[in-house]
């Protein structure tokens, strides 16, 4: 296989002390402090109050031409005024989720790259970073893995001829649009270390365009322990370097790189030194000026990943939807202490809902919590916000 190389990774946009913006709170969340201070837990009211004026993204789900971009344009003139930069998450690609909890997004190849356009024209020359389809390359619909196997994600209203390059062609779209725009950083779906292979996620990552952006987010909407992510983005970083500047043997065989699966065991994290001792035989000491960065979402990763409880029945535990006891994890920084990681951030806005998970059982209920409803995905759950800043990791002030 002959791969065309890219141009060098973009660098990091997000300057070291950069200060990240902090959006207008969920309306769930206000009536939630309003009905504990009348309910005289003023205590509990003042951390959920330190949880929503904490610097978070902005998610951005739907819209379109003018109006989208004016209110992104509102958005990002708040946040120059406030001297911070506004992380900003797009999310409306066609299929988006699979159709699943958060199911939605534009309708056609036409309408995504016309979203796009109206979105960038709402940046414009304001800074800003953007996360681009959170899922967006974890989920590809009608897609052939690296490995040869067909991605389960195969909905029938999608052409199964073109679903999967459309989904790399509309994202190569935006990175381009977007990192024409002077101030703008742009991150693609990196997934998390307790999903895609890093192989798998490193080739998908090259389709996607990410030697042209700023490079790639980890961990969004789950919970998996930051030290298993900076992990995890270091090992794609050398492996997109392997597959596109290594060796002439070596590119495009991103399947040989070594991953959180081989030779290291994913549920033994003493072994993934075995997985270091990879790269640094097969890649080395490569400049982190020449590698890919990331960012990893901390906003509720405090307490890591959760497990079910043994002995369960239930047909799919969904451990990433509403696991109860979570905490919110690190505050958003660019001190990460990693050169590869230019940012801890909150984008998944801490509170709100995965989605009305039932772990499998088709009840509409969450057995993991009772029996109960979950809200809808997006919606405001005051149960999981209590949980977040009780557990929170390290704790609230």
């Amino acid at each position: 296989m002959i791969l065309a190389i890219g141009p060098s990774p973009a660098g990091a946009v997000i300057p070291d002390g950069t200060r990240f913006y902090t959006p207008r709170p969920d309306p769930g969340a206000v009536q939630q402090i309003a009905q504990l201070n009348a309910a005289g837990q003023r205590g509990l009211a003042r951390k959920i109050r330190t949880m929503v004026e904490t610097p978070q993204a902005v998610w951005v789900t739907g819209g379109s031409g003018r109006s989208l971009t004016q209110s992104i344009k509102a958005e990002a003139r708040r946040a120059a005024a406030k001297k911070a930069m506004p992380v900003f998450v797009a999310y409306n690609i066609p299929f988006r989720d699979c159709s699943q909890y958060s199911a939605g997004g534009a309708t056609s190849v036409a309408e995504y790259k016309a979203w796009i356009d109206a979105f960038a024209a709402g940046i414009g020359g304001q800074r800003a970073a953007v996360m681009l389809e959170p899922d967006g390359l974890g989920i590809i619909p009608w897609y052939t893995t690296i490995n040869g196997n067909q991605e389960w994600c195969q909905p029938a209203e999608a052409d199964a001829a073109t679903a999967a390059s459309d989904r790399f062609a509309m994202l190569n779209y935006a990175v381009n649009r977007l990192t024409a725009l002077p101030r703008t950083s742009v991150y693609l779906d990196g997934t998390h270390s307790a999903w895609l292979g890093v192989g798998d996620i490193a080739d998908r990552l090259v389709k996607a365009g990410v030697r042209k952006a700023d490079g790639f987010f980890l961990n969004v909407s789950n919970y998996e322990t930051t030290e298993r992510q900076l992990k995890f983005g270091n090992w794609i970083s050398k492996c997109v370097y392997y597959g596109t500047q290594g060796s002439a043997d070596n590119r495009g065989h991103f399947e040989r790189c070594a991953s959180q699966y081989y030779p290291a065991s994913p549920g033994d994290f003493s072994t993934w030194a075995l997985s270091d001792a990879w790269y640094a035989a097969n890649v080395g000491n490569v400049s982190p000026h020449r590698l890919n960065h990331f960012v990893v979402d901390t906003s509720r990763n405090g307490q890591g990943p959760w497990t079910a409880p043994a002995g369960v029945t239930w047909p799919d535990p969904q451990t990433w939807c509403n696991p109860p006891d979570r905490g919110l994890g690190l505050r958003p920084t660019t001190r990460t202490g990693d050169p590869l990681a230019d940012a801890f951030l909150w984008v998944k806005t801490p509170g709100q809902s995965d989605g009305q998970c039932d772990r499998g059982t088709g009840t509409g209920v969450d057995p993991a919590r009772g029996n109960t409803a979950d809200p809808a995905a997006g919606a405001w759950f005051p149960q999981q916000a209590v949980e977040l800043v009780n557990l929170a990791n390290p704790p609230l002030r």
